[in-house]
């Protein structure tokens, strides 16, 4: 017994160590590639702010969980594939930095008991503060307020996952996502131009349940879309691509229960923007009703700790659910996450 015990932690280990080995193989000899610093080259930051509280508060270490309905959409579509009733709904709201709201819903529908696949459809909805708008003038200041203004931004989404086998699966989601920062003054001529942007967004995963109990990998790429200009100034959306692996530790006892699990989470992530991230999540539940979450991230600038739980309740047929989240994020306001879950 011991045995079988020390080889499933020498496998998890194993799956943990090939995640980070990735990304800090560059120390390891001499250097190939030349570095550089991925700063503000891109836009449309909106579409990789993380919105579930579950997600959030367990780092958005997500990827390789397949339990996660139609907000999986959000973090890889292939782990919508294994959902098990007809529908899910989720709601939620985010109290971002600086004042800015983010608002989402989800749904999912599994048509003919999955012989088709699942279907999902994703709305994100943001409001920014307002912003003083100002034009060009001859005068010691160089410019005259005319107002405000708000931005906002919009994205949806329709999204597919299929279980090829009762292992694997894949999915897709495909988003229309639009932004408008208002309209301004270009130039010395007063022509004015909108900078009103929209484009194509893809986000597809793959999913593979092992035959180690639990042990579950998973990878996605998010926000694959064509280069945008800006006037002069083009840009790209915040591509990332992620690796991650799942384990519920309550595995590795014998026997096994049914009332505990406590899942661990890490995720090797490849941003556009931001140098690479490590990501850990843990998720403590009990008796699948009351759930405990932590999560850490590194490297970050601000962002802190993240923590949060939720609470499950209803029958087999009707299941409903709400989850919190809460993280630090330094010297800007702290966020907080609530969202509220139905399947039937």
């Amino acid at each position: 017994m011991k045995r079988l015990l020390y080889t499933k932690m020498g496998v998890l280990l194993a799956g943990c160590l090939l995640l980070v080995g990735r990304l800090y193989a560059q120390d390891i000899g001499p250097v190939t590639e030349i570095e550089t610093k991925k700063l503000a080259q891109t836009g449309f930051k909106f579409l990789s702010v993380s919105l579930d509280p579950r997600a959030a508060a367990m780092g958005d270490a997500l990827t390789a969980r397949d339990d996660n309905a139609s907000l999986s959409l959000f973090y890889n579509p292939a782990g919508m594939a294994y959902f098990d009733r007809a529908f899910h709904v989720a709601f939620g709201q985010t109290q971002w930095i600086n004042n800015t709201d983010y608002s989402y819903a989800s749904l999912a529908y599994r048509p003919a008991d999955g012989q088709y696949g699942v279907i999902g459809l994703s709305v994100v909805a943001v409001s920014y503060p307002e912003v003083i708008k100002t034009i060009f003038a001859n005068n010691e200041q160089g410019y005259e307020e005319q107002g405000t203004y708000s931005p906002s931004a919009l994205a949806i989404g329709i999204g597919y996952a299929r279980a090829i086998t009762d292992r694997f699966a894949v999915g897709g989601h495909a988003r229309l996502a639009r932004q408008d920062l208002g309209s301004a003054q270009v130039g010395l001529n007063g022509r004015t131009e909108s900078y009103a942007k929209s484009t194509i967004a893809v986000d597809f995963g793959v999913l593979y349940r092992t035959a180690l109990q639990s042990l579950t990998f998973a990878m996605s790429v998010r926000n694959f879309s064509r280069e945008l200009t800006y006037v002069e100034e083009s840009f790209e959306l915040p591509l990332s691509f992620q690796i991650g692996v799942t384990y519920n530790l309550m595995d590795l006892m014998a026997p096994a229960s049914n009332d505990h699990a406590l899942w661990l989470n890490v995720e090797a992530v490849r941003p556009r923007d931001y140098p690479e991230q490590i990501k850990v999540g843990l998720e403590y539940s009990f008796m699948q009703l009351l759930y405990l979450r932590a999560g850490y991230v590194n490297p970050t600038d601000e962002q802190g700790i993240n923590l949060g739980g939720g609470l499950r309740v209803g029958s087999r047929s009707f299941k409903i659910g709400v989850d919190y989240a809460y993280t630090s994020f330094g010297i800007f306001d702290n966020v907080h996450r609530i969202g509220l879950q139905l399947a039937f």
